[in-house]
């Protein structure tokens, strides 16, 4: 009787003190975790900008919430999904941080994913594609904010399709996230009226194109998607320039190129390229506000990664201003229900499943003579609707949807 009497006890000790430490936490106020990559592959897209886009959107508004100060963490994961995940825990478990964002790598994010649904507490994903986050392996805990491989193979390949080039060639990473793309660009290109006369894989890391680059030349595609990330992409589009692909009347289409790709390409190599994108810092009035002061701290404009991880913390704060908490499911219900409204957002809003949908837009990298400013890289073709990006919730794999 009396040990039973000391468990019950103790156990109430441990409850108190965990709910002290709770309150405690949340009395320090709103704690943010940016989860980036400081010096891998995606440092120039994510990175230090990453953090410093969530720290703009937290002064935007004010520096507090709920009468409480929002504060910042940051942290490496190295691409190593064992990394990552021991700093999102314990950031979750002992530093009282309340959401964590950004998460570039999908194999980090995933297991962040999981991590984040056992503890209850929010990830917001501006920086991974895979369809895994909100497909199979939704959660009710993760929002993916940016972008999704399949958006971007999608309104590329539509919409250069419907620009009457018929004939494709596929150039992609011989791994799953290239495959993954590639086979999505087949079947967009076929579903419109298109052909894809070849397909080629290239290693990871591959430092010479040639050989792939010939077989795209020779089969006279009008259309060469370039379907690998990083530096395969830069490689790639470089020494299509240098064989005179895009002078010899075919052009060039990527699956996911960013900013700061084109300015380490150049635009006399990046020229003509297709691409899709969320949004550019040039879109509108409160886009050039926004990147001033980006500038002003990292000497170039926003990645459209960046712009995701500035317009997720400012959907987050607004959220728990009006839910009146920061407890992750009140908070996630009033993201759910409230617009997103940012610069950098259009026409955007967060599925059952867990998906931003947002129009994105056609871009087309402009030549050099057409550049009239530092970073000044892109014509827009056309908005591409966000329901035409995002695959029906009647084919969801995720448990969270109602059918």
């Amino acid at each position: 009787m009396r040990q039973q009497f000391l468990r019950r006890a103790a156990l109430g000790a441990c409850l108190a003190l965990a709910g002290l430490s709770a309150h405690a936490n949340d009395a320090d106020g709103v704690k943010i975790g940016v989860l980036t990559d400081m010096a891998g592959v995606t440092a120039d897209a994510t990175g230090r900008g990453s953090v410093e886009a969530a720290r703009l959107a937290i002064e935007e508004l004010g520096g507090s919430v709920l009468g409480k100060p929002v504060s910042l963490v940051s942290g490496d994961h190295q691409h190593r999904p064992d990394i990552g995940s021991s700093m999102v825990r314990k950031w979750y478990d002992t530093d009282g941080v309340d959401v964590v964002v950004d998460v570039p790598n999908s194999s980090v994010a995933l297991a962040v994913q999981g991590i984040a649904r056992e503890k209850k507490k929010l990830v917001l994903f501006s920086s991974p594609g895979t369809t895994a986050l909100t497909q199979a392996q939704c959660s009710p805990y993760g929002v993916q904010w940016t972008y999704t491989t399949y958006a971007l193979s999608r309104g590329t390949a539509t919409a250069v399709v419907k620009e009457g080039n018929k004939r494709w060639f596929i150039l992609a990473s011989d791994y799953a996230f290239g495959k993954q793309l590639a086979a999505d660009t087949e079947t967009v290109v076929k579903a419109n009226g298109g052909e894809v006369v070849g397909t080629v894989f290239h290693p990871l890391n591959a430092s010479d194109f040639a050989s792939f680059l010939l077989q795209a030349q020779a089969s006279k595609a009008q259309i060469i998607a370039v379907a690998n990330a990083g530096g395969d992409t830069i490689s790639a589009i470089k020494q299509a320039a240098e064989f005179g692909i895009s002078s010899g009347g075919q052009k060039l289409a990527a699956m996911l190129l960013l900013l700061t790709d084109v300015h380490s390409l150049g635009l006399q190599a990046a020229q003509h390229t297709y691409l899709t994108v969320p949004s550019y810092w040039d879109m509108n009035d409160g886009t050039r506000a926004f990147t001033k002061k980006f500038e002003a701290r990292l000497g170039r404009p926003p990645t459209f990664l960046q712009a995701g991880v500035y317009s997720s913390v400012r959907h987050y704060l607004r959220a728990v201003q009006a839910a009146g908490t920061t407890d992750s499911d009140a908070v996630m219900a009033k993201m759910k229900s409230m617009p997103i409204d940012d610069p950098f957002s259009l026409n955007a809003h967060i599925r059952e499943d867990g998906l931003v949908v947002r129009d994105m837009m056609l871009a087309q990298v402009k030549s050099p003579d057409q550049s009239k400013a530092p970073w000044d890289y892109y014509n827009i073709v056309r908005t591409i609707p966000g329901d035409s990006l995002a695959w029906p919730l009647s084919e969801s794999q995720c448990p969270l949807v109602k059918k």
